[in-house]
Parts: C-alpha cells; structure tokens; sequence
C-alpha cells in the first residue's frame, strides 16, 4: 500500500508543479473563475466546446499542489467528452471526494484514484474541487464558482 500511496503522491506533486493544459484554447467559449478564499487558491477553467462536446480545455491560476494537479488531472479527462459525461463526472468525483460516496469500478477515471487520500483532510477538499466546481460554473455559463459548503 505504501509503493501505492508514493505513486498517487508523486503524480500529485508531478501535475502540481507541472500542469498539463495551462492555456487559454483557441476558440474558448466557455469560461469561468474560481477562488478558494481560505487557502488562496485561484483557478480559471477554460473550455472550447461545440455542440455538445468539449473539444478543449485549459487551466490558468495558481494554487496549491493539490488543487492545480486536480485542475491539471480534470483538464486531461475531460478533453473530448460529451458535455452529459463531463456533468457526470463532476458529480461523481465531487461525491467521492466530499462525502466518500462508493464508486463503482469505471464510474471514475483511474488518474483521479491519486486524490482518494484528500478525504482524509476535510480542510484539503476544497483544495481539490475547486476546478470540478469551475468547470461546472463554466458549463452553466456562469462567470465565477460559487463556493458550496462541504
């Protein structure tokens, strides 16, 4: 368990200080920001969609570890999904991460299997939705993330 626990810190730490998708998308048409008052963490989410695909997606902030690899991990997933599957996967990691919710093998991707150890550290959880939540703001042509209790 514990060559395990190294993996998913090491890609934590590895999205963290090495984004992946940290741009603006040429054609962006959905946009939102997002910002976690209690630890400063600032993120805008990005997406370029038609119809009723995500055909890019890209990140701009700063903030800890743990949220920008969340934001970097969320921006590789969602890339080419349905927006109906993009919902969905927001509501189940949310679920997962916040409440602890049983996730069903392949509800989930296996890259968000590193952020399971998040839920140990309420106070972190914010840290590692805030992009989930401004993706969602995003796709609900809303400006700025609303803060949800957790």
């Amino acid at each position: 368990m514990s060559d395990l626990r190294d993996l998913y810190q090491d890609l934590i730490l590895d999205h963290g200080r090495h984004p992946r998708n940290f741009h603006v998308p040429d054609g962006c048409n959905f946009h939102a920001d997002g910002y976690n008052p209690l630890c400063g963490d600032k993120i805008s989410v990005y997406l370029k969609c038609e119809a009723d695909s995500v055909l890019d997606a890209g990140i701009q902030g700063a903030g800890c570890a743990i949220c920008m690899a969340s934001a970097s991990t969320m921006t590789e997933i969602v890339k080419g999904q349905k927006k109906s599957e993009v919902e969905r996967l927001y509501v189940t990691f949310t679920d997962w991460i916040v409440r602890s919710s049983i996730v069903k093998e392949g509800e989930l991707p296996s890259k968000l299997a590193a952020f399971a150890g998040v839920r140990e550290f309420p106070m972190r959880v914010k840290c590692a939705t805030l992009a989930w939540h401004t993706l969602k703001a995003a796709l609900d042509g809303q400006e700025v993330a609303t803060s949800e209790k957790e």
